[in-house]
C-alpha cells in the first residue's frame, strides 16, 4: 500500500524547494530515516510534537485543509481514527453507521469524496 503520509511529506518538502539532504540538514532530521518515511518504509509518527514540527516547518496553519490532511494521513496510515474526532462524542456515536455505509457502498463514498474535493 503506498504511503499517503510519506507522499504528502515529500510533496511539501519539494514545494518548499528542498532536496532531501537540504531538508535534513536544515531541520536536523536523519536523511535515511526521512527517506524511509517518505517512501512508506516507516510508519508515520505517532508523536504529536513531531507532527506539529512538520506542520510548522511547512507553514501549515492549524485547522487548514493541509494541516488536517497531514494529521489525518498519519492517523489513518497507523490504522487509527484521529484523536480530535475520537474526542467528539457526537462523532463517535455515528461511527458505526459510517462504517456500515462504507462497507455497503464504496461508490457512494467515492462520490462523497469527489464532492468534498470540488468544494475546497
Amino acid at each position: 500500500m503506498p504511503s499517503t503520509f510519506g507522499a504528502l511529506l515529500k510533496r511539501l518538502r519539494l514545494k518548499a524547494g528542498l532536496s532531501l539532504r537540504e531538508f535534513c540538514l536544515k531541520y536536523d532530521f536523519d536523511p535515511v530515516d526521512q527517506s524511509r518515511l517518505e517512501r512508506g518504509r516507516y510508519s508515520p509518527p505517532k508523536n504529536i510534537y513531531l507532527l506539529e514540527e512538520y506542520a510548522e516547518i511547512f507553514g501549515l496553519e492549524r485547522g487548514t485543509t493541509e494541516w488536517m490532511e497531514l494529521y489525518d494521513a498519519a492517523a489513518s496510515e497507523r490504522g487509527e481514527i484521529p484523536a480530535d474526532l475520537m474526542a467528539d462524542e457526537r462523532i463517535v456515536n455515528k461511527l458505526p453507521v459510517l462504517f456500515r455505509i462504507m462497507r455497503i457502498s464504496l461508490d457512494w463514498l467515492d462520490e462523497l469524496l469527489d464532492q468534498i474535493k470540488k468544494g475546497e
